[in-house]
């Protein structure tokens, strides 16, 4: 997309100099107006009449003199119109004076945070789930975010656009926030929330959240160009099923939290057995033949696999009668 926006290159004055002037001038308006006065009241009405007049004329123009001045902070700056067509954007940081005929709009460049309230989107396999994000954006194109879309009549009182600098960033924001719902929505749909609902080690919501994050702020950028606005940084700080499915799910999870328990348990405790039997054939503690090693095989798994502490029972001998 083509980049409209360029710097000011209308005169540029010192402020604290053209303040210096215009106190000067408005000095001498004054006391022109008076010193005229004064000759009219003498009788002296030609020369009294044109003194009074240029006064007159020089206070008009002091008066509209003042109204060029402008100060900008750090990351600030003031895009400029002569009479509705674009003339650049002033960003130099400073007290100046440009010609007051100039329209101004002052804009901030500054970082701004979006924190999104987490929004219901449904996944690849069609599972609700909130969502949410965090997103960290600034103003890019002064051009593109005053002209190219209507920031203007979306502030909150558009007749005061051009001092109001909250108001037109607030505007902006609310452009921000309905294209990162979009984005959100468009990055969510294509794909699933965990490795249980994708296939073949599809990425996910949960576990890939590097390349979703990568993904969003692509999306973003996309759609926040039309308005100059470059995306920081762009991530999910919130994740969850919705709140009809969030107990079921929470349940699917516990069951299979449980598998994978077990089948370490059962992996650990084969490992023992087998250990067992080894020791006790290599070093010639007891002979056991298969019967003997079923039996025992059976016992310790039971030990070591139940969920309650194994109640021993002793086998002190046979009683013969």
């Amino acid at each position: 997309m083509e980049n409209k926006e360029y710097t000011f290159k209308g005169m540029v004055m010192n402020g604290f100099l053209m303040l210096f002037i215009n106190i000067v001038v408005l000095i001498l308006a004054i006391v022109g107006i008076v010193y005229s006065i004064i000759q009219l009241d003498e009788s002296n009405g030609t020369c009294g009449g044109w003194l009074l007049g240029g006064s007159i004329i020089l206070l008009t123009v002091n008066i509209m003199m003042w109204c060029g001045f402008m100060m900008l902070e750090p990351n600030e700056a003031k895009v400029t119109t002569w009479f509705g067509k674009y003339s650049g954007t002033f960003a130099q940081t400073g007290f100046y004076w440009i010609n007051p005929f100039y329209g101004t709009k002052k804009v901030s460049l500054r970082a701004r945070n979006l924190d999104a309230e987490p929004i219901k989107v449904n996944d690849k396999t069609g599972n609700p789930v909130m969502i949410g994000l965090v997103l960290v954006w600034k103003l890019k194109d002064t051009y593109k975010a005053l002209f190219e879309v209507d920031s203007q009549t979306m502030a909150a009182n558009p007749n005061t656009v051009g001092s109001d600098t909250k108001g037109l960033m607030n505007a902006l924001e609310n452009f921000v926030r309905v294209q990162s719902d979009a984005a959100l929505r468009q990055v969510a749909g294509q794909y699933a929330y965990d490795d249980e609902d994708s296939k073949d080690n599809e990425p996910t919501l949960r576990s890939s959240a590097e390349e979703i994050n990568e993904q969003l702020e692509q999306k973003l950028d996309e759609r926040l160009a039309l308005a100059g606005i470059e995306v920081v940084e762009a991530r999910i700080n919130y994740l969850a099923y919705a709140p009809e499915i969030a107990a079921v799910m929470l349940r699917r999870q516990q069951a299979s939290a449980i598998i994978t328990a077990r089948e370490k348990i059962v992996e650990g405790a084969v490992s023992m057995v087998k250990m067992a039997l080894d020791k006790l054939s290599n070093d010639n503690i007891v002979d056991l033949d298969d019967d003997k090693k079923a039996a025992m095989v059976s016992n310790l798994l039971v030990v070591l696999c139940g969920d309650e502490s194994a109640q021993p029972v002793v086998n002190t001998g046979t009683l013969n009668h």
